[in-house]
């Protein structure tokens, strides 16, 4: 009795710590002319543009399209007929000041180039990119910011992908500004240009957000779901929003007509860029499956919140 009584023990202890074993997963890279696609156990995850690429009438990169869902749908469109600049997950500003003299709008991608001069991959995850800010309209026609992006991407989990995006911006020459669209709703910062907008339900932590013209307090983070993957099942993309990046908590931009989400930054006022300690800002992706309601996104918050980044 005592030699049974121990072997079902033994036996639990293994099927206890079989269920408790996360399954491995592996995140690759896949680099082409065009970018670095990456993928988890040979399924997409995103796809980078690193080569220009036209949307008909100006050349586009530094961006991510498509993003995919946790089962492979595309959750991101690019240059779509109503806003033909408008690129998957991006961040651009109407308003780029050197010296006092606008020298491009890097939102329509006017005048601006942005040379992405190196690519490091690495097994752990990581997407890093150096990128080189150039305009046409800059009297001495030299690179004037140079941007360091780094993009984490997590293992799946059982329900959600968490992906981490930190934006540093460092000027490289004196007086160069910043700034969202020179009017009343100063749109600008990181953005994401869902799929079918008009079908989104937007959450934050009070719950459902109703999109304004202007800008929306709503918290540090917010939630965009529906029906909208290609085969019509529901979705949802949420933007998490780090303590450690200026301005925080953002106020956001929110469209259920065909248009952008924005985490606002700076807004319309220019900032200065300096050139000795980068402007970092911190955002994460949840990408999800159904219903908002079924994760705990203040949870996830909170756990993002508190890694520090300034060590």
């Amino acid at each position: 009795m005592k030699r049974f009584t121990a072997l079902i023990l033994f036996s639990s202890i293994i099927l206890v710590s079989c269920r408790l074993e996360k399954p491995v997963t592996k995140i690759t890279f896949q680099e082409t002319s065009q970018g670095v696609e990456v993928l988890e156990d040979g399924q997409p995850v995103m796809f980078y543009q690193r080569a220009l690429k036209s949307n008909g009438e100006n050349l586009f990169n530094n961006y991510i399209h498509p993003l995919y869902g946790l089962n492979g749908d595309t959750l991101t469109e690019e240059f779509p007929a109503d806003h033909v600049y408008h690129r998957g997950i991006f961040w651009a500003w109407h308003q780029i000041y050197v010296g006092g003299n606008s020298v491009g709008d890097g939102w329509i991608m006017n005048n601006i180039e942005q040379e992405v001069s190196k690519a490091t991959v690495d097994k752990a995850g990581l997407l890093i990119f150096e990128v080189y800010w150039k305009s046409s309209a800059y009297e001495y026609k030299e690179v004037f910011v140079f941007e360091k992006t780094t993009i984490t991407i997590h293992p799946k989990e059982e329900n959600f992908r968490a992906i981490d995006f930190c934006i540093s911006l460092k000027a490289l020459v004196p007086n160069v500004e910043i700034g969202g669209a020179d009017n009343e709703k100063g749109y600008g910062g990181f953005c994401a240009r869902i799929r079918e907008p008009e079908k989104l339900e937007f959450t934050s932590t009070e719950g459902v957000v109703n999109p304004q013209d202007l800008q929306v307090k709503a918290g540090p983070w917010m939630d965009f779901s529906g029906p909208i993957a290609e085969s019509g099942a529901s979705k949802g993309v949420a933007i998490l929003c780090h303590p450690e990046t200026p301005g925080y908590p953002a106020t956001w931009i929110l469209r259920k007509e065909p248009s952008m989400q924005n985490v606002v930054f700076p807004g319309r006022d220019r900032i200065t860029v300096p050139q000795d300690k980068p402007i970092k800002l911190y955002y994460r992706l949840i990408i999800h499956d159904g219903n908002v309601q079924n994760i705990d996104m203040d949870k996830l918050q909170s756990e993002y919140g508190h890694i520090s980044f300034n060590q």
